[in-house]
């Protein structure tokens, strides 16, 4: 008697850790997770960026010793039938030759940005140079959905392009692309082409790089036609700004509620109009890594927790899919890039409550 009831008991607690799990599985927006890929001639990566393609999606990183050594060059992967391809090298910083081919001078590459051009070119803009602060923006194009790329060529002095995320497209033909500089403290610009990189536009910075400090900017766009920033900032938050002029001139820099740890952000505007933002939200360090969602863009609700354990998982990208699927890549501890899918319809938001995750 006294054994069967052990086990009954058992079998009951078994039956509830099962139930559990079960329904937090079922609660669980995140439908996919997988590492791009599990070897690389590579030992560290980072800044991943994503782009819908007619033919699958294509993600990009630098990847090499360690950021900043000469040999970070920008690497490539793309999604078929068969799973991703196998890392290839498609840009570096290699800036001249010896008579004898040796490499004379190779710069580190840094944080390339993908974008599909509607019923045009796949775009990668990526940045060169010893540093943030002395780097210059360059960009390559590929027509057959990231197979085989075009040679870089450098964009005009003084423009980056966009400097971690995505550019949009507006409705009169200008790619927006949020950027930011760090050679004066670490300010915001805003720089425009219509012509597929051949000439710019850029807006000043709008902040001053040390009453506030932010930089990689990502574009959020409003049903109202308002368009809105959001990003990383060294004040301990994760700032926003916003534009009445689709882009031309924004407001002074605010801070919101969430936490940023000094750690790069992504952002897009899904096709119902709500605003996802994934971020680290924490004070300190890049872990956990998280997803939240607003229909506002000042009130944030808490989502997904993509990655809990220590260890860095950070700069996020982010996009949503013509399916209506939300895909992320970010690095995964410096060693691999990983990719997750998320199905809105399953979002179960709660509250974020003066800046604290919901239990």
């Amino acid at each position: 008697m006294f054994r069967g009831s052990i086990f009954g008991t058992v079998l009951c607690t078994s039956v509830l850790w099962i139930n559990y799990f079960a329904a937090l599985a079922a609660e669980s927006p995140i439908v996919k997770a997988e590492l791009i890929y599990e070897e690389a001639p590579f030992p560290q990566c980072h800044a991943s960026t994503l782009a819908e393609t007619p033919q699958g999606l294509v993600v990009a990183w630098f990847g090499g010793t360690q950021e900043k050594h000469p040999d970070v060059g920008i690497w490539i992967a793309r999604q078929t039938s068969a799973g991703w391809t196998a890392p290839v090298e498609v840009a570096n910083g290699v800036q001249y030759r010896s008579p004898d081919g040796a490499v004379a001078l190779r710069h580190p590459c840094w944080n390339p940005i993908l974008f599909q051009m509607p019923n045009g070119p796949l775009l990668l803009f990526f940045k060169v140079g010893p540093s943030p602060d002395t780097w210059w923006g360059e960009l390559t194009t590929s027509t057959d959905h990231g197979l085989t790329w075009s040679t870089p060529r450098r964009l005009p002095e003084g423009i980056a392009g966009p400097v971690k995320n995505k550019p949009i497209l507006l409705a009169d033909g200008r790619l927006l692309c949020p950027t930011s500089s760090e050679d004066d403290g670490w300010r915001v610009h805003f720089e425009w082409t219509s012509d597929l990189g051949k000439s710019w536009t850029r807006t000043p910075a709008i902040n001053d790089g040390k009453a506030l400090s932010a930089i990689q900017p990502s574009i959020l766009q409003h049903k109202d036609g308002q368009l809105q920033a959001v990003g990383r900032s060294r004040q301990g938050k994760v700032y926003s700004t916003r534009s009445t002029d689709n882009g031309r001139q924004w407001s002074p820099l605010e801070l919101l509620s969430l936490p940023n740890p000094n750690s790069g952000t992504d952002a897009v505007t899904l096709s119902d109009g709500r605003h996802l933002l994934v971020y680290n939200h924490t004070p300190k360090g890049r872990s956990p890594l998280n997803v939240a969602i607003s229909d506002n863009g000042r009130d944030w609700q808490a989502v997904a927790i993509l990655e809990s354990e220590p260890g860095e998982y950070s700069y996020p990208a982010v996009i949503q899919t013509a399916d209506g699927q939300v895909h992320i890549t970010y690095t995964w501890k410096r060693q691999r890039i990983k990719h997750t899918i998320l199905d809105p319809q399953l979002f179960q938001p709660k509250p974020i409550v003066d800046g604290k995750w919901p239990e």
